[in-house]
């Protein structure tokens, strides 16, 4: 019988689990709750092919209880029942883990069916899902439950799980194969941080050469595979950061249909998380105070693109492409930062007056602290004139207002109010 090369290869051991460092790295706290023993409810969140499944086995073995799988797309009250009535006997003395995957397409009903099973101890429940399980998942199952969230496997952690594949088919079929440079980086870009889907290609390259002289795995494979042209595209190499480079400064400049390029060249590459930084970044370093909502609305979009993954990201990104290369730029919040950064570095800093000194401690009178603070608030227009700067940097100033109507109308209201004072 046929058994994927995914399901073959799958990892019995935390060790060999590529990525999710954050929660099974040597310090995570998974992998530290899996080597204790002592394993609560859990929820697992985030996309396919990022190990949810291979964990709960892992987990199922390591306490020793029968793993039970349901899917909840097709499964019923009933499947649990039948689960339920091997708990207590030779089957499963000490209880079962049950990993129900898709958890989100369980009604209300259906979650409670378990809960006096997992409440008792008889069941471990290990949920995955790919929606965001607050919104998903009823709040009593939620409760009872540690979430962990799964992320997209970066592509230089996919290239030792497709090192494997390629060993275990040329052992498999007895031939040894040849693998372009470049090609096993190609493929875990191209299959959006989806391990099973990169297994899944290699497996189907090897199959396709089955009858010839020499295995031979290029480029042109990738593209006759995948249906799209190869990008070579290192994210450690000059090209990366050109691209991230060139991206960043198509936005500066207000060119919409050059950002849209570079954006286009990063998401075709898979490369989501980079492209979403740079956004961030951009929205305050490149547009800042000339348009403040900037910021919001791109960390919306970052978030959705988070939560679709690609290739539906490309939309939400592409909104805040445009809207941050045909925004109005600042960058003088970035310039007074990086200034008062140099004067704090090269040790040009002075003590904090005494009246903007903490004053919450029995004591803090007596040491003079606080004594000479005016509240703005219990002024006309919430302002009155005092000295904030160290006297070391008095009459310093980082912050320049920009040329534009956001910054140029802040400008005006406050010489206004400071020239009345």
């Amino acid at each position: 019988m046929y058994k994927p090369l995914a399901d073959e290869l799958r990892p019995t051991s935390l060790q060999d689990i590529v990525g999710q460092n954050h929660i099974l790295g040597p310090n995570g706290i998974l992998r530290r709750m899996i080597e204790s023993g002592k394993i609560p409810n859990m929820i697992f969140y985030g996309p396919s092919g990022t190990g949810k499944t291979t964990v709960a086995e892992i987990v199922s073995k390591k306490i020793n209880r029968p793993l039970h799988r349901l899917n909840a797309t097709t499964a019923s009250i009933s499947d649990i029942k039948d689960i339920v009535s091997d708990i207590g006997t030779l089957m499963a003395p000490d209880g079962i883990v049950l990993y129900l995957d898709e958890i989100q397409y369980f009604n209300k009903k259906q979650q409670q069916a378990l809960l006096e099973f997992i409440e008792k101890g008889s069941i471990l429940l290990i949920a995955s899902t790919t929606e965001n399980p607050h919104f998903y998942v009823y709040h009593a199952i939620l409760s009872r439950s540690t979430v962990f969230e799964f992320k997209p496997i970066e592509d230089e952690e996919m290239i030792p799980a497709l090192s494997r594949s390629v060993s275990f088919m040329e052992t498999k079929l007895g031939r040894k194969a040849t693998v372009e440079d470049g090609v096993l980086l190609e493929i875990s870009s191209s299959c959006g941080g989806d391990v099973r889907k990169g297994i899944g290609m290699i497996e189907a390259l090897f199959f396709s050469m089955t009858n010839e002289a020499e295995i031979l795995i290029t480029f042109e494979d990738i593209v006759a595979l995948t249906g799209r042209a190869g990008i070579r595209y290192d994210k450690n190499g000059d090209q990366h950061y050109d691209i991230l480079s060139a991206f960043q400064k198509s936005i500066r400049g207000s060119d919409p249909d050059a950002s849209l390029h570079y954006l286009a060249r990063m998401l075709e590459a898979g490369n989501l998380i980079s492209a979403c930084r740079r956004l961030l970044v951009i929205a305050s370093e490149d547009i800042g105070l000339a348009h403040p909502q900037a910021i919001t609305i791109v960390k919306s979009c970052v978030d959705a693109a988070h939560m679709l993954g690609l290739p539906e990201a490309r939309i939400p990104l592409a909104q805040a492409t445009v809207l941050l290369a045909t925004a109005p730029k600042s960058n003088s919040s970035y310039v007074a930062i990086d200034d008062a950064i140099a004067d704090i570095t090269s040790g040009n800093i002075g003590e904090v007056p005494n009246h903007l000194k903490d004053t919450h401690y029995k004591g803090a009178r007596k040491l003079g602290r606080g004594l000479t603070y005016n509240y703005p608030h219990k002024y006309e227009k919430h302002y009155t004139k005092q000295q904030y700067l160290p006297d070391k940097l008095l009459g310093k100033q980082y912050y320049q207002y920009g040329n534009n109507k956001v910054e140029q109308l802040a400008k005006k209201y406050w010489d206004e109010i400071k020239h009345e004072s």
